[in-house]
């Protein structure tokens, strides 16, 4: 079975290679000698996917912040935080198999990746919206003022969508473990001893829930 998009008002699930064949709306893709790059070409997307090497060459998203998003000030701050509250959001994750002949089974990294997939995330759904104001709210008021990095997890939502849709059988033999499963964002302040962040206790995870 062909594993094309599947989704509800809030994620959508597309193959890579299915993405490339057909892009949705607001994106356009262009054959290169080395592989694609992909232009969005809608203003209300958010392109969170670092540049890659598969099977089909190299893969370029043309304007991409990025999976790990930096910011230097309070406007950067505000831009990215009124983006994702009111766009689409894409990334790229993988479904992968993990080696068991490593001492590290939790380790993605070793991990034979199956499939890879674009996700979009509606921000401007109502329910998205109210958890990503409400995870990001607790990050900054936990760490006003200092360095700090947050991870946006979608492991629980894609472990969701893989029980009902991945059907082929490959996927069927195995709990496909998920890499690159959400997005980072790093705030940099300009404190100078800002012992929080050195010591790793800036850092703040939220989840969300989609289905």
């Amino acid at each position: 079975m062909t594993i094309s998009k599947l989704s509800h008002s809030m994620m959508t699930v597309t193959e890579l290679e299915e993405f490339l064949r057909k892009p949705p709306a607001g994106f356009s893709v262009e054959a290169l000698s080395s592989g694609y790059r992909i232009h969005s070409t809608d203003n209300k997307n958010m392109v969170l996917i670092d540049d890659f090497q598969s099977c089909m060459g190299n893969i370029v998203f043309q304007n991409s912040l990025g999976r790990k998003v930096k910011m230097h000030n309070l406007w950067e701050y505000t831009s990215i935080r009124k983006s994702l509250l009111s766009k689409t959001v894409y990334l790229l994750v993988s479904a992968c198999k993990e080696n068991l002949s490593t001492k590290n089974k939790s380790a993605a990294g070793e991990a034979r990746v199956l499939k890879q997939f674009v996700v979009s995330i509606d921000g401007s759904c109502p329910l998205t919206k109210w958890q990503m104001e409400k995870g990001l709210d607790w990050t900054i008021s936990s760490v006003a003022g200092e360095s700090y990095r947050v991870d946006i997890d979608l492991t629980e939502e894609l472990e969701s969508w893989a029980a009902k849709n991945l059907t082929t059988d490959e996927m069927m033999q195995v709990k496909p473990m998920w890499k690159d499963a959400g997005f980072t964002l790093k705030y940099y302040s300009d404190a100078l001893f800002d012992f929080p962040h050195w010591f790793g206790f800036s850092k703040r995870t939220f989840k969300l829930k989609l289905t």
